[in-house]
C-alpha cells in the first residue's frame, strides 16, 4: 500500500508528502533521521500526522501529493478537517482571485 500524508510542522506549515512503506516509520523518519528526512521537515521539528490517505499504487499517491501540494493552506485546511464539500469552492476561489490579481493594472500581460 502507498500513502499520501500532510504533516504539521512545528512552524505551523505543511508538509505534503507519499510513501510506499509504512506510514509511521515515514513519520519518525521525518522527526528523528537527517538522512531519510525531508530538508523541509529537518528544520521544522516536530512534525506531526495530521492527515493520510492510502491508495494501492505509489504512482496514485505522488499523483495526488503533487496535486495537494499545489493547494492553499485554507484549501489543505479543509481536507484535514473533513471538509470535503468546501474542496470545490475553495478551488473556485483561489482561481477567481488569481484571475483578479493578473486583471490589476500594471500587472504583467495587461498593457
Amino acid at each position: 500500500m502507498a500513502w499520501t500524508y500532510i504533516l504539521r510542522c512545528n512552524d505551523g506549515s505543511f508538509y505534503t508528502g507519499s510513501t510506499n512503506r509504512d506510514l509511521d516509520a515515514r513519520v519518525w523518519e521525518h522527526n528523528n533521521d537527517d538522512l531519510s528526512g525531508a530538508n523541509f521537515t529537518r528544520r521544522r521539528r516536530p512534525a506531526v500526522l495530521v492527515y493520510a490517505e492510502q491508495f494501492l499504487t505509489i504512482d496514485a499517491a505522488f499523483f495526488r501529493e503533487k496535486q495537494v501540494q499545489g493547494w492553499s493552506r485554507r484549501k489543505k485546511l479543509a481536507l484535514i478537517e473533513g471538509r470535503g464539500a468546501e474542496l470545490p469552492a475553495l478551488s473556485t476561489a483561489s482561481a477567481e482571485r488569481t484571475l483578479r490579481q493578473a486583471q490589476r493594472p500594471g500587472a504583467e500581460g495587461t498593457r
